[in-house]
């Protein structure tokens, strides 16, 4: 028996291989399926399986092309409806993979057709559980997805995850092996373990969800307490994973066009498409197409795209280093943002040389910012999370969170310089890129953020641990 994790940090995201006997079973794949197809043939195995925990929020599944390349069929948990065809498990179904047994254990609460696989070794002993966002490391999967599409409250459904947290996952033996869906940095949950493997025994003794003493209201209120928003691609993605969608292969194809700049500047004209800047964040402030919006493909690039651009169905186009133009399409595909229509050719160089119009951001190491406070009142804004900002940050410095950043745009002044700065200097400069192309253009970038100000000695509030934040 073999189990392989195949993690993608950008999403914080485990999909799982598990070879036995020949044949192979795949747990939540990403959109592009080939890493799986030559894992199978190098073992000269076949695919026999394609699981899914559930319908995934955060990220488009390659169930669809990975069935359609393989002819192994999708396996659902109870209530799961898809419009194509599918295996719909019963609750304790039983799946022969090889000298193995997969089982289907119905545990539903983050959706309700959540489903944690169960792996049993040829002996037939409980060896792990693949959980899904039922079970996370640390923590458990938020409960408000499926509001909508269940036609329950939050709250109704975090019961329910209660109850399927302690009739089925908790009475497993404490040496079973949990393989979560998501880890730290995935908007699934709210305070997942940065480690991304561990035995069911050490949850018990750590995840405050999994208290053998808690009532079932105090696992509620802890579940739904300090919830933000989903970001706003989420139901477009479940939306694509219940019914389909493109072939890899053609959005790639589609993407990958090299556009001259003149021809770049047409498609966005005719189009409307968003001008996406995915350079090093100094490299676009030294300059970049005007308007452009600014995500690097170094950061956490797909979920920032996800949650500020949101809608899936809008037409992208790239200025992108030379030889990353597959890797930012693909990365792009793994949200459901599909529609890229091409690439600057030649980069943001070849539109300098053909004289095109371009803008800079203004940006200032902490230093500069110390000497200007020091002179007089200048207004600074923190586009760090919430918690971020609670536990640190520069007193009288206003927080406008870059998940939210639009909902802020009245308070930055019309007129009077501001400075801008997240934790590094990713996040600010993406602000800062948004705001230009809002016609917000009297602002300055911090460089290196938070980090940067602190060693410059400016002063910041008394520290607050994260951990006692409500």
């Amino acid at each position: 028996m073999k189990i392989e994790q195949i993690y993608t940090g950008c999403l914080a995201q485990g999909a799982y291989y598990i070879e036995s006997d020949g044949e192979v079973a795949i747990i939540d794949p990403l959109r592009e399926v080939k890493p799986y197809l030559d894992r199978a043939a190098k073992a000269n195995a076949k695919i026999k399986y394609i699981f899914e925990t559930h319908f995934h929020a955060d990220f488009v599944s390659g169930h669809v092309t990975l069935s359609k390349e393989t002819g192994a069929p999708i396996v659902y948990g109870p209530n799961a409806n898809p419009t194509f065809d599918a295996i719909i498990a019963k609750d304790n179904q039983e799946f022969k993979l090889g000298k193995v047994t997969i089982v289907a254990l119905h545990t539903p609460g983050h959706t309700m057709e959540s489903t944690t696989y169960l792996l049993k070794d040829e002996n037939g002993k409980d060896h792990a559980i693949f959980s899904g966002d039922t079970l996370f490391l640390g923590d458990v999967g938020r409960p408000d997805l499926a509001q909508k599409a269940a036609d329950m409250t939050q709250e109704q459904l975090a019961a329910t995850l209660f109850d399927s947290l302690r009739t089925k996952i908790m009475p497993l033996a404490d040496d079973v092996v949990v393989y979560p869906a998501h880890g730290a940095g995935s908007a699934c949950g709210k305070n997942m373990m940065k480690e991304t493997v561990d035995t069911l025994g050490n949850q018990k003794k750590m995840n405050y969800a999994l208290r053998a003493d808690m009532a079932k209201e105090e696992f509620v209120k802890e579940v739904t307490d300090g919830l933000l928003p989903p970001p706003q691609y989420f139901p477009l993605n479940v939306k694509m994973n219940k019914e389909g969608y493109d072939d890899i292969d053609e959005v790639l194809e589609r993407g990958t066009q090299a556009l001259s700049p003149t021809a770049f500047e047409a498609a966005a004209n005719e189009t409307g498409a968003i001008v996406l800047d995915v350079r090093h964040q100094n490299e676009f402030a030294k300059g970049h197409i005007p308007r452009s919006i600014f995500i690097g493909i170094d950061g956490g690039f797909a979920p920032w795209v996800g949650a500020l651009i949101g809608d899936v169905q809008q037409p992208i186009l790239l200025v992108v280093e030379e030889g990353r133009e597959e890797e930012v399409v693909t990365r792009l595909s793994r949200v459901g943002f599909d529609n890229t229509l091409g690439y600057l050719k030649g980069g943001f160089e070849a539109w300098k040389k053909a004289s095109m119009e371009y803008d800079t951001v203004s940006t200032v190491p902490a230093t500069a910012l110390k000497e200007a406070m020091e002179a007089e009142d200048v207004p600074v804004f923190d586009v760090r999370k919430p918690g971020e900002y609670i536990s640190e940050h520069i007193p009288n410095a206003h927080t406008t969170p870059l998940d939210f950043l639009n909902n802020h745009l009245a308070e930055f002044p019309s007129e009077e310089t501001f400075y801008v700065h997240c934790a590094g200097g990713y996040r600010s400069m993406i602000a800062a890129s948004i705001l230009k192309s809002r016609g917000i253009h009297n602002l300055i970038d911090v460089a290196g953020g938070f980090k940067a100000i602190k060693e410059a000695g400016i002063p910041v509030s008394d520290y607050v641990c994260p951990t006692t934040i409500k």
